[in-house]
C-alpha cells in the first residue's frame, strides 16, 4: 500500500478508484485527533479508520489490509462542525444589509420583501450556495430553517439542493411569513416525509420549523398544541425560531404546562428569557440553538448570547449561523464570538468584587459546535464526535500552515487559530467533499452565473 499525504491530489484519485460503499477502507495516520468524545479525549498522535461510511477505530498504530492509507502527519482531525439553524435560501443575498440594526429591519427587508420574489429555482440556488459554503468552512451538518415554502415546488427545491451538495442536511420546513402562498403547510410535511425522508439511515432528515409567538407573522406560525400534534404524528422534531423576551417566556411556560416541551424541541436564540422559562426548559430537557453573531450584531433583546443561562439549567447549546444577509457564514466566527463575549461578560460581572469569573473554555465552544450541535439536531448518535460506530463526518485541518504553526494546543488551534483555508479535507458519511483545499464537484463559473442571475432576479422583482 502506498502512503499518501492529505496535501496531494493523487490520493483523491486512489480514493475514487476504490469503490465507494461499505467495502472501502480509509486509514488516516499520524494526526493529532480531537475526538470530542469524553471517553477518548485528544490523541497527540493517532490513527483513524473509516470503513464505508462509518468510523470503526481510533487509536495509535492502527493497521488494516486493503485500505487507502493517508499520512495525516501535521494535521488535526476533528468532527465536522454542526450548524443548528441557518436560513439557507437567503444565501444569494449575502451581506446585502451588513449594518442592519434591529429585527424589524431584517424582517421587513427580507421576509416581507425579497422572500416574495423567490421562485423554486431561487430556493435551490440559495440553499445550494449555503450548503457548499458550509462544507468549505468545515460544517458537515446544516439545519436549513427553510421558512419560504410558498409552494410544494419551493420545498422540493430546497431539499434537492441539500441532496445535491452531499451535506448532512436537516430540512426544517415552514411556510412564509408574508405574501401569497399555496397554504400547503403544515399538511405538506406528510408528502415531504414520504417522498424524501423514508429512511432513518440517510444524509437528510426532516423537521418542522415554526415560531415562538404570533407577533411577527400571526397565530398560525406560533408553536402550540396543534403544530406539536402534527410533528408528533409524523415522528419528527421541531425547531422554534424567534424565542426571546417576555412573550416567548410566557409561551415556554405554556408549552411546559401542555406537555409539548421536551428533547425533541429546539429553541433558537433564547435571549431575554425569564428565569422561570429557563427552569422549565432545563426541566423538560429542551435543546437550545444559539446564534452568537446574530444576537450580538442585530441586537436581539439583550443582544447577549444566552450561554450562561443555558449552562445554569444544564443545557449545553448548539451553535448556528442564522442569516447570511448580515452575518458571517462560518462556524469559526461563531465559536470565537461566543468565547469572547462570554468571557468578557464573566469578567465584567466579577470586576470590583472578590468573585472569580466563571469563564467558558475553547473546549466548551468546540463541544457546542460539534457534539452538542449534533444533539440539538437530534443526530448525536450519528455525528458530532469521532467515536467508533458514528458516521465518518470529519475535518482534516492543516496544523503546520503559517497561521497555525507550531502546534501547541490542538483545541486552542482549531478554535482560535484555524479558518476555512486550513481545512485540507472534509469527509461526510465517509465521502471526500473537500480535498486539497477545494470543494469537490463544483463548477465555480457556472455557480457564479446561477447565483448572480438569481440575485438579480430577486432584486429586480422586489424593487419593480
Amino acid at each position: 500500500m502506498n502512503r499518501n499525504d492529505t496535501t496531494s491530489p493523487a490520493v483523491l484519485d486512489q480514493l475514487r478508484r476504490h469503490a465507494a460503499g461499505r467495502s472501502r477502507r480509509v486509514l488516516l495516520t499520524g494526526a493529532t485527533i480531537v475526538t470530542m468524545d469524553p471517553a477518548l479525549g485528544v490523541l497527540d498522535r493517532g490513527d483513524l479508520l473509516i470503513e464505508g461510511d462509518t468510523i470503526t477505530a481510533v487509536g495509535p498504530d492502527l493497521s488494516t489490509s486493503d485500505a487507502v492509507v493517508i499520512d495525516a502527519t501535521g494535521t488535526i482531525l476533528t468532527p465536522g462542525f454542526v450548524d443548528t439553524h441557518r436560513h439557507a435560501w437567503e444565501a444569494q443575498l449575502r451581506r446585502i444589509m451588513p449594518d442592519v440594526d434591529d429585527l424589524g429591519g431584517y424582517v421587513m427587508a427580507t421576509l416581507a420583501g425579497y422572500a416574495k420574489a423567490y421562485r423554486p429555482h431561487d430556493m435551490y440556488v440559495g440553499t445550494k450556495l449555503a450548503a457548499l459554503t458550509a462544507i468549505d468552512s468545515g460544517i458537515t451538518t446544516m439545519l436549513d430553517f427553510s421558512h419560504n415554502s410558498r409552494t410544494r415546488a419551493h420545498s422540493d427545491a430546497a431539499v434537492e439542493a441539500l441532496a445535491d451538495t452531499g451535506i448532512r442536511g436537516v430540512h426544517a420546513s415552514m411556510r412564509p411569513h408574508f405574501g401569497e402562498w399555496d397554504e400547503q403547510w403544515p399538511a405538506d410535511l406528510t408528502r415531504l416525509k414520504e417522498q424524501y425522508f423514508r429512511s432513518d439511515d440517510q444524509l437528510l432528515t426532516l423537521r418542522m420549523a415554526t415560531l415562538a409567538t404570533e407577533e411577527i407573522a400571526g397565530p398560525d406560525l406560533a408553536y402550540g398544541p396543534e403544530l406539536a400534534r402534527v410533528a408528533q404524528d409524523l415522528g419528527i422534531s421541531v425547531s422554534v425560531d424567534a424565542v426571546f423576551g417576555i412573550p416567548s417566556s410566557g409561551a415556554v411556560l405554556r408549552w411546559a404546562k401542555d406537555g409539548i416541551l421536551g428533547p425533541d424541541v429546539t429553541l433558537i436564540h433564547c435571549t431575554g428569557l425569564t428565569d422561570e422559562a429557563w427552569k422549565a426548559m432545563g426541566d423538560a430537557g429542551a435543546t437550545v440553538a444559539l446564534a452568537p453573531t446574530s444576537d450580538a450584531q442585530i441586537g436581539l433583546e439583550t443582544a447577549v448570547p444566552a450561554v450562561d443561562e443555558a449552562l445554569a439549567v444544564g443545557i449545553r447549546p448548539g451553535l448556528s449561523i442564522d442569516v447570511e444577509v448580515a452575518l458571517a457564514s462560518d462556524m469559526f466566527t461563531q465559536m470565537r464570538a461566543l468565547h469572547a463575549i462570554q468571557r468578557m461578560r464573566a469578567v465584567n460581572a466579577a470586576y470590583g468584587t472578590d468573585q472569580q469569573p466563571s469563564r467558558i473554555t475553547t473546549h466548551d465552544v468546540l463541544d457546542f459546535a460539534t457534539l452538542q450541535g449534533a444533539r440539538t439536531n437530534g443526530l448525536e448518535s450519528v455525528t458530532g464526535s469521532l467515536t467508533p460506530g458514528k458516521k465518518a463526518d470529519l475535518l482534516v485541518i492543516q496544523a503546520e500552515d503559517l497561521n497555525n504553526m507550531p502546534l501547541s494546543d490542538a483545541v486552542g488551534t482549531v478554535v482560535l487559530g484555524a479558518d476555512a483555508r486550513n481545512i485540507g479535507a472534509v469527509f461526510i458519511n465517509g465521502e471526500p467533499r473537500k480535498w486539497h483545499g477545494q470543494v469537490l464537484g463544483v463548477d465555480l463559473d457556472t455557480l457564479r452565473t446561477e447565483v448572480r442571475g438569481s440575485r438579480d432576479h430577486v432584486l429586480s422583482t422586489t424593487t419593480a
